[in-house]
């Protein structure tokens, strides 16, 4: 997915909530947004979102030495996300279709997302989610893929949501490689939050190399991208994933709540709506 102009003053409110998160210093915050514009001249229309969030979080890196600036808000969602991993089983087990609820629980975690400027409330969230209609559900193609296939790629997008992504692993009883990011930026799982949530148990965990909030393809690894290729099946989580993804020759399911009314007009649907997307294009149709 390109870059809209809309998503410029949305870079700069990221920038500006980082900084305050990282530094009491407006002289710093300051320093930091000044580089921060100096930087969005370089940018062009055809780059995806997800290449101008690497750009302000390694500006941000520079200023502030901090590696991670979300590793405590993403210990909290893996926390409360443990917390309720047992009703959500439960609520699972109840279900008439256990795959469909199982998605339902995968996107409900989508949620978990400090890159936005919107705040959530996770119990008040999914219970919203596990009850409303999806703007697009390809379940069919999902469910057929699902039974082909002998190994999924499930690529991972926020910490927290990790949690959520294990039940749909559990669910779907296929073995799973659940990617990661190659380092830590904004709230996105890493290899160390996929293992607090579990993951390890269910899935083998490999990062994708990407040092961006998103699966940029360019940015990952040869491990990765060999996988990629030869996939049975791909699961996509998140939006960060979708921008980065959405133009791929591969055939990929997208899971996500579209938070943002440009990726939500990307898609065709409606801001907040809940998506489960089948994306099978040729290398024509790109």
């Amino acid at each position: 997915m390109k870059t809209y102009l809309q998503c410029i003053p949305c870079f700069v409110k990221q920038a500006l909530r980082a900084g305050y998160l990282s530094t009491n210093n407006e002289h710093e915050i300051k320093a930091l947004m000044d580089r921060i514009g100096c930087r969005i001249k370089d940018i062009t229309l055809d780059q995806t979102p997800p290449e101008m969030g690497l750009i302000i979080y390694d500006e941000i890196h520079k200023i502030t030495g901090i590696d991670d600036l979300y590793k405590n808000e993403k210990k909290a969602h893996i926390k409360e996300a443990k917390r309720l991993y047992p009703m959500l089983k439960k609520r699972l087990q109840s279900a008439d279709d256990t795959l469909l609820m199982a998605v339902r629980i995968a996107i409900a975690g989508n949620v978990m997302d400090l890159g936005m400027e919107k705040k959530f409330h996770i119990e008040n969230d999914l219970e919203h989610i596990l009850e409303r209609d999806f703007a697009i559900c390809d379940l069919m193609d999902f469910r057929e893929k699902l039974d082909q296939a002998e190994h999924i790629l499930y690529l991972g997008d926020n910490a927290g949501e990790s949690v959520f992504d294990k039940i749909l692993i559990e669910a779907m009883a296929k073995p799973v490689t659940y990617v990661v990011r190659g380092r830590a930026i904004i709230n996105d799982v890493t290899e160390e939050d996929a293992i607090d949530s579990g993951l390890d148990e269910v899935a083998e965990i490999i990062s994708s190399g990407s040092p961006a909030p998103a699966t940029i393809l360019d940015l990952c690894n040869e491990d990765f991208l060999k996988r990629f290729k030869q996939a049975d099946m791909i699961i996509s989580k998140g939006q960060g994933n979708y921008e980065g993804l959405s133009e791929t020759d591969r055939p990929v399911f997208f899971l996500l709540k579209a938070k943002c009314p440009v990726i939500a007009a990307d898609i065709g649907v409606k801001e907040d709506d809940i998506v489960l997307l089948s994306v099978q294009k040729t290398p024509m149709e790109k």
